[in-house]
């Protein structure tokens, strides 16, 4: 039954795939991070949905007459640079042939993250971007929240087999990214019934997060609950709504997590603590002897014997950072940290230049929450292989779109960052404040 319902919705939106870019778009994404398809028990399970969904979102680019038209802000253009130094990363790989796989599935999803840039233009193609991404990884938090609560907490919560997140910790890690979209999603709601059901999942995600018992998800829902309350307008009610839901949440798990969370202070009693600190040394090993990095391959015996011989078997560097150092070399860290930064710049940027500003307040409440995410991203991902999560993507993806769509309703022209952008985002926001004070 959920082989031929799966095949249904994907053969049903395929025309429409066709016809317009931005509905393939969405369905790629959905494909790319739920894999719905691997919930399935028979001929779905390996069907090539998603090259489907890619092969006609292609052939929309072609024969679509939706609007189509590439932003080439800065992180747009340190993405590119990033991707090129990875093929010249494998070219120079002491086994290319090995390293090519790993390249293609990275390249293949990024080619959609800027696809959807291209693509999205209006605010009901951003906003439906966010419910895509937002309900297939939300699905997993609703299912794993639920359990979770039944269970007393017992057990793990695992995500879906293929993909990104079909372990605990990347699911953790990913629930928790996904909390500051939701919040998005209803601050911009018009209708109760779904901003009440948003917070509900909100929770049942955050009860998700913490049964996958990922020790990098609590410290990265930690500091994106911080990065909440500093955002927010009203510090004491949003202080004591997330302590009072951090402590109901806390004290409902049992003495197990507890003593797997106490773990974090005594790392180095803790075997898989260690092994990633040995992880991490190789990564320094293979960067400091070889400019480009190991390649995608680099996690291998031989390597691992020249350059860790302190670790018995290999492993991946259990980190965003460290994977990239390992790979790609100080050069690719370099363009990978920059790539964040700029991000994170544009959001700021984002918030700047939408405030005080009715018309533009949703864009505000996004790049405000997306500042969040990316603060799960970064704390999340340091114990964590997630250095090329399509998810985390998409949200630079998001921020892009909404900056030009700013810039179009604005009628600037200029990209973030330049002086006459700058001086209009600071006197709009000048003018919001004053408006502000006189009311």
């Amino acid at each position: 039954m959920r082989d031929l319902l799966i095949l249904a919705i994907v053969v049903g939106l395929l025309p429409f795939a066709v016809a317009h870019t931005w509905i393939g778009v969405m369905l790629w994404t959905w494909l790319s991070i739920m894999n719905p398809h691997k919930l399935a028990f028979g001929f779905a399970y390996d069907a090539p949905f998603a090259a489907a969904a890619a092969a006609a979102t292609l052939l929309s680019l072609v024969v679509s007459r939706d609007k189509k038209q590439m932003a080439w802000d800065p992180p747009v253009k340190a993405l590119i640079v990033f991707l090129l130094w990875m093929c010249i990363t494998t070219l120079f790989s002491p086994s290319p042939a090995d390293a090519w796989p790993q390249l293609s599935k990275v390249l293949k999803i990024q080619l959609m993250t800027l696809i959807a840039i291209a693509a999205l233009h209006e605010r009901k193609h951003i906003e439906l971007f966010v419910w895509v991404n937002v309900l297939s990884i939300g699905f997993f938090g609703l299912k794993g929240g639920v359990w979770t609560l039944l269970h007393g907490g017992g057990g793990r919560v695992w995500g879906p087999p293929g993909g990104f997140i079909e372990g605990n910790n990347e699911l953790g890690v990913a629930l928790v990214m996904t909390i500051p979209l939701m919040n998005f999603l209803r601050l911009v709601a018009t209708r109760r019934w779904v901003r009440r059901g948003l917070v509900l999942l909100m929770a049942l995600c955050a009860a998700s997060a913490l049964g996958t018992q990922s020790r990098g998800a609590v410290l990265a829902i930690s500091a994106m609950a911080l990065m909440f309350w500093f955002r927010s307008t009203n510090k004491v009610a949003s202080g004591l709504a997330l302590s009072g839901l951090a402590i109901a949440l806390v004290l409902f798990m049992p003495a197990s997590w507890d003593e797997r969370m106490s773990t974090i202070k005594t790392y180095e009693e803790d075997s898989s603590a260690m092994a990633r600190i040995e992880a991490w040394k190789f990564a320094f090993r293979v960067a400091n002897d070889k400019p480009f990095g190991g390649g995608f391959d680099v996690y291998t015996a031989a390597n691992y014997a020249a350059y860790n011989k302190d670790s018995v078997l290999p492993q991946a560097a259990h980190s965003i950072y460290f994977s990239v150092l390992a790979e790609h070399g100080y050069v690719g860290l370099v363009l990978f940290l920059v790539l964040w930064a700029l991000t994170f710049r544009l959001s700021g940027s984002l918030r700047r230049k939408s405030r005080g500003s009715e018309e533009s307040s949703w864009v505000f409440h996004l790049a405000s929450m997306c500042q969040v995410s990316l603060v799960g991203f970064a704390i999340g991902g340091a114990f964590l292989s997630l250095a090329y999560f399509d998810f985390a993507y998409n949200i630079i993806a998001l921020l892009v779109v909404a900056n030009r769509w700013i810039a179009e309703k604005s009628g600037l022209n200029e990209p973030f960052g330049t002086p006459a952008s700058s001086a209009r985002a600071s006197q709009r926001e000048a003018d919001g404040l004053a408006t502000t004070r006189s009311s």
